[in-house]
């Protein structure tokens, strides 16, 4: 449906309305709603301005100046929903969601200028745009309590809930939160969203954890105009989905703006009060297709276009008005026009703004950092007595050297005592203390509120640890096994990361996601316990991810990835070794050498690992072997024979498979100018890929080999030993590379 078509819709159908008897501005827009007068007035300006925003994009499209044309048209309903909740209610927006915004902006003590030129700035891609800086057109502001979301698919709806979850668990742990104590959340999405796994994720979490008694102050708003993009939704199927255990429903014409917002009070009310989900349903059209390249006719008939014409939120409001006695059809279209030249002439004015002028610019907000701040935050322990109390007086620095999995342990409860605002969660991690005992105790000693079980659902998990750092907490939250990590991959790259980019860093989600992976297990089930594949997680901009092996390292490693999260809202996946958690020896029985000391307080300091930061091992002259996570004993192990050979071996232990350890692998690369890569992940996708490419583009001129596992997912029992690298396969490969 053309632009004009709409427009010349609304002139003509407001020429037409007969004024009724005036009637108080005070008193309800009409008799059994709770819509005032003046209400009605207010809210049909901020529909008319996003109406006129959505026929200004088009404009900019026209110009080849603007870049986004999914308007909010049609859905103009959306403004009694802001006006239905406080301007401190976070809130997780539909991209259709302009009325809303500029509602919530103007509730919030803007002026409507304001509003409109955040937009504009948007759609112009200005590089001052308030909130994506040039970045993306999103609907977000942090004085607006509004948190911008690029999703059109509705995986915001797990890290919703997960807002929902924070503003209650922060009030019983008595620990900051962004959000007033009495907020509630909210999220909006399409009817055709409704079927996506996230959507369904985040409803049945809401209903999971009420069906359970657990307080979930979450406003689910679902806009449903019956079509996705040309896909048509079967009538009932979005009431059908809503209706859980748990999640009391409410429904309403969302063009219809008296009823819309008297539904929107309810639902409101019940979700604050009850502090228990509610899913409101309001019906909507849309106008003008889906996008500005969009031609309806191609799936729609005139008759069924016409139909949604007939129901166009912004006449019916404009009826309202009329009838009411508030407004004269001359008054309104008088005010359609001037509105109209405003908003064109602003939008003109933005277009001229400048634009991100390099890839620096751009860059800018990905994954800021500050090591110094890191570095001093890092070390940080609980007070002496804290400590004890933490742990029964039996102070794991005083204890025998650890294994992997007892470092990981005794990290998190340090970690849990100095900062109150941590949780662990995931999957079998309380009472069990997850499949390894990696966190074994915790519960016991911080409570079920810090560390507790989670349901079965990777998507789920994630999107707790989102709503919950972005609320000001500290999530730890554990996927149970890497394979498992890839039903939710979305929730890190789409969300997680995302985040901080397209606010400029005015949101982030801090968050350090452990994740026991990679193969090598005995004993134990094939593939998806034993998973080797880590590419889908290195092309992330900006995502750490932490890959220790050896014990003291996990614990200087975590340190270091709890303060990066907290002190820089960064977004960590800390990788652990499933066959290193309980290994003991190093190169025989008995030896102990894969154990290490719990190190006191007193030297953090001074065992930090920054981000980026490599450990080398061995002095010799001949060749650098480079490795990580399960490589690291097989090369250690392999350089010994190759020693007792004759050849001068060191071994770089990466630590960091993103950011790499750029400098300190050139460094050990270039002390013997043969390298050897020994990468326990895939030959395609895997790290060593990576490693040759830093390699090269520094200009190393020496011999480079690699050997990894095979391009084959890992099969069950002694099959696995046919694919994955081998020590003998390093040893071979060193003497070939070295003559």
């Amino acid at each position: 449906m053309a632009r004009d078509t709409v427009e010349t819709h609304f002139t003509e159908a407001v020429a037409t309305l007969e004024a009724g008897p005036p009637r108080d501005p005070g008193a309800p827009i009409r008799e059994g709603s709770s819509l005032t007068g003046e209400q009605c007035r207010t809210l049909f300006r901020r529909q008319l301005d996003s109406r006129l925003l959505d026929i200004a994009a088009r404009w900019l499209r026209e110009q080849e100046e603007g870049f986004y044309t999914i308007g909010s048209a049609g859905h103009e309903g959306n403004a009694a929903v802001a006006a239905a909740l406080r301007p401190t209610d976070p809130a997780l927006l539909h991209y259709r969601s302009g009325a809303f915004y500029l509602t919530r902006s103007e509730l919030a003590g803007r002026l409507s200028e304001q509003g409109i030129r955040d937009v504009l700035l948007g759609l112009s891609a200005a590089a001052d745009d308030p909130i994506a800086g040039g970045r993306h057109k999103v609907f977000g502001h942090p004085d607006l309590a509004v948190i911008p979301q690029t999703s059109t698919i509705a995986s915001h709806l797990p890290r919703a809930v997960g807002v929902a979850f924070a503003i209650e668990r922060a009030r019983a742990l008595g620990v900051p939160s962004k959000w007033p104590q009495d907020a509630i959340a909210v999220c909006s999405f399409g009817d055709a969203s409704i079927n996506h796994a996230s959507a369904l994720s985040g409803l049945n979490t809401a209903a999971y954890a009420t069906y359970q008694g657990q307080s979930l102050p979450m406003l689910f708003v679902c806009e449903d105009n019956g079509i996705g993009i040309s896909v048509r939704t079967p009538k009932g199927w979005v009431e059908a989905t809503a209706r859980r255990p748990g999640i009391e429903y409410f429904a309403a014409d969302g063009c219809d703006l008296a009823a819309a917002y008297d539904a929107a009070v309810r639902a409101a009310e019940h979700v604050r009060e009850h502090r228990a989900p509610a899913f409101l349903h309001l019906s909507t059209v849309r106008l003008m297709g889906h996008a500005g390249s969009d031609v309806e006719l191609a799936y729609r008939t005139q008759r069924e276009i016409r139909a949604d014409l007939e129901r166009d939120p912004l006449v019916r409001t404009a009826a309202m008005l009329v009838e009411a006695g508030l407004e004269t059809p001359e008054g309104l279209l008088k005010m359609y026009e001037s509105a109209r030249e405003h908003i064109l002439r602003v939008a003109k004015e933005t277009s001229r703004r400048p634009r991100l002028g390099s890839a620096k610019e751009v860059m800018a907000p990905i994954a800021p950092r500050s090591p110094e701040l890191i570095a001093k935050i890092s070390p940080t322990a609980a007070a002496a007595q804290v400590r004890e109390r933490a742990f029964a007086g039996a102070l794991p620095e005083d204890d025998k050297p650890l294994t992997l999995s007892l470092a990981i342990n005794r990290t998190l409860a340090d970690a849990l005592a100095v900062y109150p605002e941590m949780t662990v969660f995931g999957e079998d991690v309380g009472k069990k203390g997850g499949v390894y005992g990696v966190t074994r105790g915790l519960q016991k000693r911080f409570g079920p509120g810090r560390v507790f079980d989670t349901l079965l659902d990777e998507q789920a998990i994630l999107g707790l640890a989102l709503g919950a750092g972005v609320s000001g907490m500290l999530p730890v939250p554990e996927i149970q096994y890497l394979a498992y990590l890839h039903n939710a991959l979305d929730q890190i790259r789409g969300e997680a990361a995302t985040l901080s980019f397209f606010s400029q860093g005015a949101f982030t989600n801090p968050m350090v996601v452990r994740v026991a992976g990679y193969a090598y297990q005995k004993g134990f089930g094939g593939h998806f316990h034993n998973d080797n594949a880590v590419g889908a997680l290195r092309d992330i901009p900006g995502l750490v991810i932490a890959s220790p092996s050896r014990p003291d390292d996990a614990a200087s490693m975590l340190r270091t990835c709890l303060a990066a999260a907290r002190t820089s809202g960064s977004v960590c996946v800390f990788l652990e070794p499933i066959a290193l958690y309980n290994t003991r020896d190093l190169f025989e029985d008995g030896d102990g050498g894969w154990l290490a000391p719990y190190a006191p307080p007193a030297r953090w300091p001074e065992t930090h690992v920054p981000i980026g930061r490599a450990r080398a091992y061995g002095d010799g002259r001949d060749l650098t072997i480079v490795t990580f996570g399960n490589g690291v004993r097989m090369s250690l192990r392999a350089a010994v024979r190759l020693t007792q050979e004759g050849y001068g071996c060191r071994v770089l232990d990466l630590r960091w498979l993103a950011p790499l350890p750029i400098d300190d692998l050139v460094r050990a690369a270039e002390l013997t100018g043969n390298v050897l890569i020994a990468d326990e992940t895939r030959h395609t996708g895997g790290v060593s890929e990576g490693v040759v490419t830093e390699l090269l583009d520094a200009g190393f001129t020496g011999k480079i080999a690699r050997v990894s596992s095979a391009d084959s997912f890992v099969p069950l029992g002694a099959a696995a030993q046919h694919v994955l690298l081998s020590e003998a396969e390093i040893e071979q490969a060193a003497r070939k590379l070295l003559g």
